[in-house]
């Protein structure tokens, strides 16, 4: 598993296409991986993978594409993602900074919900959590709670509710 950019953005505006389409050029040809690709940038995104493949010619299965959503303002971020030619979608719902409310599920394959870190922490509120998990429950989308936060991302923790919540995607062929 590998997770492409870890430290900066592929679709931020300032990356050429070109250089996007050597990323994606090396990843197809390196099948024995998974990639996970996370951005903010979900319009972007959509524009190039959409260019580069189509609705019948979806990405691989090991390339899975991913949307940073942290509070009910980055929505718009969820409806670009499930509107990409991707096989495997997810959202990395952190650092959640509010709560997000009630937001369409289709499409999405995975849930990653987890709490801010560092100096300054802002805390986060069990009931948005709760929130999300039980709207991944009820649209039968794995749910996986990464951590409370805290100075140190460890710090708090990663039990809601008593257990761990480790949901992961299903056999990426069923998709």
């Amino acid at each position: 598993m590998i997770f492409v950019n870890s430290m900066s953005d592929l679709f931020h505006k300032g990356v050429p296409d070109e250089y996007r389409s050597r990323v994606f050029d090396t990843m197809e040809s390196a099948d024995w991986h998974t990639y996970q690709i996370l951005t903010k940038r979900s319009s972007i995104l959509r524009r190039y993978v959409n260019k580069r493949y189509s609705p019948q010619n979806k990405t691989p299965e090991h390339i899975w594409l991913g949307v940073s959503v942290e509070d009910k303002q980055a929505l718009s971020r969820v409806r670009h993602l499930q509107g990409v030619n991707a096989t495997v979608r997810f959202l990395s719902i952190e650092p959640l900074l509010a709560p997000i409310g009630e937001f369409e599920l289709s499409g999405i394959h995975w849930v990653i919900v987890g709490g801010e870190s560092g100096p300054g922490v802002r805390p986060m509120d069990p009931s948005w959590v709760r929130e999300i998990r039980d709207q991944c429950i009820a649209a039968e989308v794995p749910f996986f709670f990464k951590q409370w936060g805290g100075f140190r991302p460890k710090s708090g923790g990663r039990i809601l509710d008593g257990c761990e919540w480790n949901g992961y995607p299903a056999a990426v062929s069923a998709y």
